[in-house]
């Protein structure tokens, strides 16, 4: 089943890899382009204004082009540039995962298409351990932990 490839991490990174290798061989060629990512992998910095991000579809268009192209940076696993975001033209960082690349566009015509965008597992912004156990039961823990009160359980 499609599913058992998309979510399997060897095929994310696999594709990962793929999306490295087309955009650096489009910088090499010094080729504009455009690519679409799930916006839930996607970071600003500063942070736009919510009126303008409440507005981004969850596969957002970012095109590359002009000032804006000449300020990528490819990493390994990550995209990133700056550019302006509504009428205010409102500068940010955008930083993307690779993995939430879900198309690479030139000439308003697909050149890749990475179904691992889609998977939302992968867009998951998990808090650490420590902050989904509420204090009460911290404390409880740390209670139940220490060797002098065993004989009060």
């Amino acid at each position: 089943m499609i599913h058992n490839i998309i979510d399997n991490l060897e095929y994310k990174e696999l594709m990962e890899a793929q999306v490295f290798d087309i955009i650096e061989f489009l910088l090499n060629h010094e080729e504009e382009f455009s690519l679409t990512a799930n916006i839930n992998g996607v970071e600003f910095n500063p942070q736009i204004p919510k009126t303008i991000a409440d507005n981004f579809p969850h596969f957002t268009l970012f095109t590359l082009a002009n000032y804006t192209y000449t300020t990528i940076e490819l990493s390994e696993g990550y995209i990133s540039f700056e550019t302006g975001f509504g009428a205010e033209n409102f500068g940010s960082v955008v930083t993307i995962p690779l993995h939430a690349v879900f198309q690479v566009i030139v000439d308003e015509s697909i050149l890749f298409l990475n179904p691992t965008a889609t998977v939302e597992r992968y867009f998951r912004k998990e808090k650490p351990l420590s902050q989904n156990v509420d204090q009460e039961t911290r404390s409880l823990n740390a209670f139940k932990n220490n060797s002098k009160n065993k004989g009060l359980f």
